[in-house]
């Protein structure tokens, strides 16, 4: 179907709107242009001597009104005398090829507005019976058929397409399509499509190649460019490790088209098990939605986490309403250092409540005298014996530190750097506790551990050796609701609940800003101050660190208004260590560059190796152990990538769905210095329900910037017409006369009709 303007055009002009796109203007009179522009110029001289001379009641202006009606009357006549032309190259019919793709992926199994599936429309105009469009273009050219999604393959019609595909592939499809037509007159590619685009390359490196091979891409866009009823997960974000027993906060991002302001579900489950529940309001179309939501991960080994939103019905497309991600859920102990300046009731009831948490083996190093040391939970006689690390190698060992009330003087200022290169190269967490040695009160103001805390340390209270007692009555920020650490019961709901509950805590470290890019997770108010830093986190460098600025979390459960069983501070300390933990890497890091691929995909695996100081290793051999569900193991080498110190490479192609076990291990010198171990899972790519809208601009670059036109279902009729004003292929010259368009009549008879009226009103007639 021609749209109204293109058919007012085409009245006016004679030929479509392509034709003056293509074709190129030219003067066909036959005698010398001078003949042509002398009569003229003789007539309109007189003309302005006639006009000027002669009598009536026309103004001076009237009368330049005249003449102008004449030049430019005169102006036509000299065109039309000229023999305006149109010179277009057109294909020689039955001379040139075309190549034809249909996009055979899932998408176009979408049925548009609950009825008819795009694939319908290449049912009906290349199925067994044919149409206008398959005549027409066939009447013309020599018609190659493609089938394309993940490959591209050649089809004898439209009965061989099963609309099957899991990934659609437009730039490589294109692409092997014009080499294969390469040899012969090609005319052009027709590709018909809903834009969708899954490939890893750009498109862009496509429209290069086929614009430089001089092959125009027509593309017939199918389906609809929005969708009136739809939602979408669109991404959720996670961490890719986690210690058994923590709280996950997953951030899920929705955006929806026609349910603005309708609240729907958002579930989580693992393996059927529902772990959470939440609703979550739906905004205005067009924006999207960030939701985090929390849930336990109890279940050691690699988990399958699987996000939806419960559909709310007649929704164009409900498989986008699903989102998996894969998770390791770990179980391996991270050592901790815990440094105490004096003894204090934190470090007992600290060590009560991670006891039971094999995740979190903490060593307390506890100072009593000069160089004088108390030692708990050591593996042997000589771990810490002379007090703090002294190497790298020592320190490192360590996933995390703990900072207690002690002071910044008592280490040294290499302690104090290695402690540093801790949090920013190796990536441990660091913990700094409240206390009357800690912080600003410790002297650590201006020293290198300032850099990493996420708090800003201000002056000293005083120079007394008492510093002033605040009471703080903790409560959560609108970002701490969210925080895994700040998770201490059963369900988001209940944790925000619980912890106006507590009982207040002292500090002796009154903090109140933190630094840019930090975040607080707990805030405090005094009689006297309000918005006290409770704690806050950062990143820094590889690693985090946290600021917990009061000196008592014990009362939260020794407090006489807290139950015996209540586990509340056990709660809070394995989730506040776990996230401390959690992200510090292993001498050897194995991780795979995507978690999920499809059957036969490439799978690169990456592992990070350093050595006992954390310095990378370039020189180790490396080797990955693939195991398949079904039990065979491979061993592929890996390779130093060159590119980065201590990164190797390798990739699999996995041939079965399910969960492949990727175990790294690591040998040097002889011996074997670590093992890592990561997964990935393979299932049916599910890319082609997500974003499945007709991408119409990508189609509309995809033809501009290579020559052709840009169709719907409704304009698509005159394509074959469209196809053959072309410069590729097996191509003649044609010439279109523009003197006798009907614009041309409808100028002449208005300027003549004016003039004449304007004459005979001014008596000139």
């Amino acid at each position: 179907m021609v749209s109204l303007p293109e058919r007012l055009f085409e009245f006016l002009f004679k030929y479509r709107p392509v034709v003056f796109e293509r074709g190129e203007f030219a003067l066909g009179a036959p005698w010398p242009v001078w003949v042509v522009l002398l009569a003229p110029a003789l007539i309109a001289t007189l003309t302005v001597v006639s006009y000027t001379r002669a009598r009536g009641k026309l103004s001076a202006w009237q009368r330049s009104l005249l003449v102008g009606m004449r030049f430019a009357l005169l102006a036509v006549l000299l065109l039309c005398l000229s023999r305006p032309l149109l010179v277009l190259s057109t294909v020689v019919p039955q001379e040139n090829f075309l190549g034809v793709l249909f996009d055979d992926s899932r998408s176009m199994q979408i049925a548009e507005n609950g009825e008819v599936s795009r694939s319908s429309f290449l049912a009906d105009h290349f199925g067994p019976e044919g149409s206008e469009l398959l005549t027409g273009l066939a009447d013309r050219f020599k018609l190659r058929f493609f089938g394309f999604s993940e490959s591209v393959n050649r089809v004898a019609g439209f009965d061989q397409l099963g609309f099957s595909g899991t990934r659609t592939r437009l730039g490589p499809a294109l692409e092997r399509v014009a080499s294969e037509l390469s040899a012969v007159p090609l005319a052009g590619l027709v590709v018909f499509t809903d834009g969708a685009d899954n490939s890893e390359t750009q498109l862009s490196e496509t429209i290069l190649q086929l614009r430089g091979r001089g092959v125009p891409v027509h593309a017939v866009g199918l389906g609809s460019a929005r969708f009136e009823r739809d939602i979408e997960i669109t991404r959720v974000e996670a961490p890719r490790f986690v210690l058994e027993g923590s709280s996950i906060a997953a951030d899920v991002s929705l955006v929806h088209s026609g349910f603005g302001g309708l609240t729907v579900r958002l579930t989580v489950e693992d393996d059927g098990r529902l772990l959470s529940s939440q609703d979550v309001e739906l905004p205005r179309e067009g924006e999207t939605i960030t939701s985090r939501v929390q849930f336990l991960a109890s279940d050691v080994g690699p988990r399958v986490f699987e996000f939806r939103i419960v559909s709310p019905g007649t929704e164009q497309v409900a498989e986008n309403n699903v989102r998996e991600i894969l998770v390791d859920v770990r179980t391996r102990p991270n050592r901790i250092l815990y440094i105490e300046g004096e003894p204090r009731f934190e470090i007992g009831n600290l060590r009560r409540a991670v006891d039971a948490d094999e995740t979190i083996e903490v060593v307390y190093l506890i100072i009593t005298a000069e160089n004088k040391y108390y030692r708990l939970d050591v593996r042997d006689e000589n771990e810490v014996v002379t007090g703090f690390p002294t190497s790298r190698e020592e320190l490192f060992q360590y996933s995390g530190i703990i900072l207690g009330s002690v002071e910044a003087s008592y280490f040294t200022h290499e302690q104090l750097e290695m402690i540093v290169d801790f949090v920013g190269d190796r990536g441990g967490g660091l913990l700094a506790l409240g206390g009357r040695h800690s912080f600003a009160e410790g002297g650590y103001a201006g020293t290198p551990i300032d850099n990493v805390l996420p708090v800003v340390l201000p002056a000293p209270q005083s120079d007394d050796s008492l510093p002033a007692v605040f009471m703080v009555q903790v409560a959560l920020t609108p970002f701490g609701r969210s925080f895994p650490i700040a998770q201490i019961a059963a369900s988001p709901e209940e944790s925000e609940s619980r912890w106006p509950e507590l009982p207040a805590l002292s500090t002796v470290n009154p903090i109140s800003e933190i630094k840019p890019g930090a975040s607080t997770i707990l805030t405090g108010a005094t009689e006297d101050m309000e918005d006290l830093v409770v704690m806050a986190s950062q990143r820094y460098g590889r690693g985090r660190s946290v600021a917990f600025t009061v000196q008592d979390s014990w009362l939260w459960q020794m407090h006489a208004n807290i139950a015996a069983d209540d586990e509340t501070h056990e709660t809070f300390w394995r989730q506040l260590l776990r996230w401390l933990v959690n992200a510090s890497p292993e001498r050897v890091e194995a991780s795979v560059a995507t978690e999920r691929v499809g059957p036969g995909d490439s799978v690169e695996v990456l592992a990070e190796v350093v050595d006992s100081g954390y310095m990378s290793v370039n020189n180790a051999h490396v080797v990955a152990s693939v195991t398949s569900p079904s039990g065979a193991t491979t061993r592929v080498p890996m390779e130093w990538t060159v590119e980065r110190d201590g990164e190797y490479r390798t990739s699999f192609a996995p041939g079965e769905n399910g969960l492949y076990d990727v175990r790294v291990e690591v040998v040097r010198n002889g011996d074997s210095t670590g093992v890592s171990s990561t997964h990935v899972q393979v299932a049916d790519p599910v890319e082609e329900y997500f974003g499945a809208e007709m991408q119409t601009a990508l189609l509309e670059r995809l033809a501009e910037e290579t020559g052709g036109a840009f169709y719907t279902p409704e304009t698509v009729a005159s394509l074959p017409e469209d196809v053959r004003f072309t410069e590729s292929g097996s191509t003649v010259y044609e010439e279109l006369d523009l003197w006798d368009m009907p614009i041309v009549f409808l100028l002449l008879v208005t300027l003549v009709g004016a003039e004449w009226s304007l004459r005979r009103w001014g008596g000139l007639a």
